[in-house]
């Protein structure tokens, strides 16, 4: 059964390159999470989630580490929603 998540990532996940957005997508790739990530003005990084509930799981320990260089403080999750068929990129909002 597919599930979806809504994450705000706080932190320093903004200005370590492109890094958090690339890895994040990698990541979710590797675990099949589908879905979109993107930077918004704020300095937050924010990321809709969907797939089975334990890679949703696996997806969101990964969030709350981040990748190297990142230091995340918070990740708020509420309950997502939407059909996607890949990970990609979305503008800054």
């Amino acid at each position: 059964m597919s599930e979806a998540r809504h994450l705000v990532i706080t932190g320093i996940v903004q200005g370590v390159g492109f890094r958090f957005r690339y890895a994040m997508a990698a990541q979710a790739r590797l675990l099949g999470v589908r879905g979109w990530v993107r930077n918004r003005r704020d300095g937050t990084v924010e990321a809709m989630i969907a797939g089975d509930a334990g890679s949703i799981a696996e997806m969101l320990a990964w969030s709350r580490l981040g990748p190297a260089g990142a230091v995340v403080d918070n990740v708020a999750v509420a309950a997502g929603s939407g059909d996607y068929t890949d990970f990609e990129f979305l503008p800054t909002a």
